[in-house]
Formats: structure tokens, sequence, C-alpha cells
């Protein structure tokens, strides 16, 4: 309060539209950390703001993911300037990759960001993605890749990212972590379930060895493949039961 006066709610100060992607964006940091894929307060996932104006929200530097609100987010525009009324900053590095994304690809609404172990580990194997599993032969012919560059603070890099992504869903940047990008929530959120289940599967069935390690039968995997585009059903199938999970374990993000 000052001089007396109540400050209003954000949700109050902002558009239905914003205030349901600030929700949305707010579940996803909770199911990341729920599964313990979260890199302390490292590592982002952002949404691009309903209107004409590109702006997007991310994660405000310093706060951990289980802690991100929908009232917490923090939102900025495409030459990272926060355009809100807000105490907190963002992280440089998770604007270069998430405003270069959003800049180029007006499906990418969501863009999801991490390190996890299994990640990393396939990411710095020269073979990438392998069909060693279901997972992996569902989107293998989704994922890009993008080589490393270092600490994304070089904003040159940006162009070169989104040459590389292209019009693909999931990306394994080289030596460093893993990307989903969707036009939902839910897409987005079962795009990176699958890719980091397939680089787990993956980092487990290496662990003994190359030699005897079986690839899925070549027919097998163009079936698999086509089976693969109806992953978009199976988001809105999932999306609900992942709310409902966030609701008993990690209630509160939307506040």
């Amino acid at each position: 309060m000052a001089d007396g006066i109540a400050v209003q709610p954000l949700k109050s100060r902002v558009s239905a539209e914003e205030w349901q992607t600030r929700v949305e964006l707010a579940a996803l940091y909770r199911l990341v950390a729920l599964h313990g894929w979260d890199d302390m307060i490292f590592t982002h996932i952002s949404a691009r703001v309903p209107g004409p104006e590109h702006h997007f929200l991310i994660n405000p530097y310093g706060w951990y993911f289980e802690e991100i609100t929908a009232s917490s987010l923090v939102k900025v525009d495409l030459d990272g300037n926060v355009v809100q009324d807000t105490t907190s900053f963002i992280n440089p590095a998770g604007f270069t990759i998430h405003s270069a994304i959003h800049s180029a690809r007006d499906d990418a609404r969501f863009v999801i960001h991490l390190h996890t172990v299994a990640g990393v580990g396939v990411a710095a194997q020269a073979e990438g993605l392998l069909p060693i599993g279901q997972n992996a032969c569902l989107l293998q012919h989704q994922v890009a890749y993008h080589g490393y560059e270092g600490l994304a603070l070089n904003h040159d890099e940006r162009e070169r990212l989104v040459a590389d992504l292209g019009d693909k869903p999931l990306m394994l940047l080289r030596n460093h972590g893993t990307l989903a990008v969707g036009q939902t929530a839910a897409a987005a959120w079962v795009g990176m379930f699958f890719l980091e289940r397939a680089c787990a599967q993956q980092v487990a069935a290496l662990s003994g060895g190359r030699d005897h390690v079986l690839m899925a039968p070549d027919a097998a995997q163009a079936e698999t493949k086509e089976q693969g585009r109806g992953i978009g059903f199976i988001s809105a199938l999932a999306w609900p039961g992942a709310l409902r999970l966030l609701d008993r374990k990690s209630p509160g993000y939307d506040a």
C-alpha cells in the first residue's frame, strides 16, 4: 500500500488473454520443477503475450521454478526491455534464445529450454538422437540441431539458432541442452516430455556400450514416424491431467 492506496492485483491490470498465458506458462515452470528437470535458477521457459506488440513473458532471474506464479513472470519486448512495473529482472542468456525464436516463429507461442543431465548427455553425442526407443522414433524427424557457441549472450547467435531450428518443434543444442516450441503450452510440454524421455532412454541404453544396442528396424521407424503425427491430439489429452497433478502437488501457480 502506498499513500493509503491499495495496489490492484496484476490479474486485474492485464487482459484476460495475457492472464491465461501467464497461468499456462507458470504451470510449465512448475511441471519442469516437479519432474526434476530444472537447473536451480537457470534455463528458461517463455510465452508470447497475445497482441501486436510481440511482448513475451519469462521468469524473474533468481527465482526457483517451483516458486514461479502467474503474477511473478516478467514481460519484456524483443529488445529485452521490461515493459511492466516490477522490481525483477531477467537473465540475458534467456533473452537471447527466446527473443530469437519469438521474433521468427509465429507458431512458437511457448518455448521451453532445459539443461537436464540426459538432454545434455545426448546433445553431446555426435550421432544425436538415435532410434533406440519408441519415444525417439516418434519424434526423431522433428528434432533440429544447433552447435554450441558458449553462453548465449551474443545476439549474433540468434540468426544462426533460428536458421538451424527452421520449422521444427524440437531442438538439441549441442553440448547445451534441449528445446521445444509449441503453439500451445500443451504442445510444447508434450514435445519436451517425449524428447526428455527419449534422451534418458538413450543414455540408459548406451551406458553399457554401443556395440550391443539395438536400433529400431527401418520399417518400424517409418511406421512410428507416421504415427507420431498424432502428437498434437495426445497433447490435448495429456495437458488437463498435468494441471490436475499440479493442483495436487504444486498448487498456487495460478496466483
